[in-house]
């Protein structure tokens, strides 16, 4: 059984409708936050909807738990700000092709 942690950003109460995802004030120090996590290796991927009121997400690595990932994630500047608000759900990979 694989399961994967996954963090969903949606906008939080600072958020402002319209406005491009990079064009909010902090929003780099949410993508330097990530970064750091990625250069540890514990995220596979992550990125914003294309839609600009949408959010994004982020897929961790298979060794990242749930506790960790939900700390990173609170500790997330543009979480702390208002900015962003977001949701750890742990996704059971049923099917894969790159097992």
């Amino acid at each position: 059984m694989k399961l994967i942690q996954a963090v969903f950003h949606t906008p939080g109460p600072k958020w402002k409708q319209g406005v491009g995802f990079r064009e909010h004030e902090g929003v780099m120090n949410h993508v330097e936050h990530y970064a750091k996590f990625f250069n540890a290796g514990k995220l596979k991927m992550g990125g914003p909807f294309i839609d600009n009121d949408s959010g994004g997400m982020m897929i961790a690595t298979e060794d990242v738990t749930r506790d960790e990932i939900e700390k990173h994630a609170a500790s997330d500047p543009a979480v702390l700000s208002g900015l962003l608000d977001f949701e750890v759900k742990t996704w059971y990979v049923a099917m894969n092709k790159d097992k």
